[in-house]
């Protein structure tokens, strides 16, 4: 008998990972092995246990998904992990699947996707949804190669959504185990890269590029 997919659910509102269980739990050849409220926990959980696909929120109270990706690939560089979003920008796609992430669904998508997309990835393929595909392919024939943006580091990317987002940066320092000084710095590499002078002005990047709302 085939064994079963193992899937850890990590998203910090109990109504949506109700929901997800429930759609896994329709497939006979998945299961939920765990679940988890907090980025901080994620990462604990995964030191722990070896699942075959971690579904990731993209964004937690605590910290960044994108850190918690990075905490769960350096610990279990086997285990496949499924972003999932409320957002549709291929902005997100794009870093998650450049961060290590095996795929990106959006919260809004039908449960059959996201069935299939937790096989996918469990088979060692990358999966987006088709329209996300066209979107990407479209936009890399219309838009410019490279944007600011997109020279920042995974930690830079994290801190600069975090301080566009209104975080002070103790507080990010927190969340992420920083110093306060070390937050500081990267906020400095983060202004220079965006050619940006004030926090003011890093928001209204943010904003202009669909990156906060």
């Amino acid at each position: 008998m085939q064994e079963k997919i193992c899937v850890f659910i990590a998203d910090d509102h109990a109504i949506v990972r109700e929901g997800l269980k429930r759609i896994v739990h329709s497939d006979e050849g998945i299961e939920v092995c765990g679940e988890a409220a907090t980025g901080s926990e994620t990462i604990a959980s995964m030191r722990e246990r070896e699942v075959d696909v971690l579904v990731l929120d993209v964004s937690f109270p605590d910290r960044s998904g994108f850190d918690v990706l990075s905490h769960v690939k350096a610990a279990r560089p086997r285990c496949h992990v499924l972003m999932l979003s409320m957002e549709r920008e291929e902005e997100f796609a794009i870093r998650a699947l450049r961060a290590g992430a095996d795929g990106y669904i959006e919260k809004r998508s039908a449960p059959e996707q996201l069935i299939q997309a937790i096989r996918r990835v469990a088979e060692g393929r990358k999966y987006l949804t088709a329209d996300l595909v066209e979107t990407l392919a479209l936009d890399r024939d219309h838009a410019p190669a490279e944007r600011p943006h997109d020279l920042l580091s995974p930690r830079e990317f994290d801190i600069f959504l975090a301080i566009a987002g209104g975080k002070p940066v103790r507080e990010i320092a927190a969340n992420l185990g920083l110093s306060v000084k070390t937050v500081n710095n990267h906020r400095a590499r983060v202004l220079a890269k965006l050619r940006v002078k004030s926090t003011a002005e890093l928001v209204r990047y943010a904003i202009r590029h669909a990156l906060i709302r």
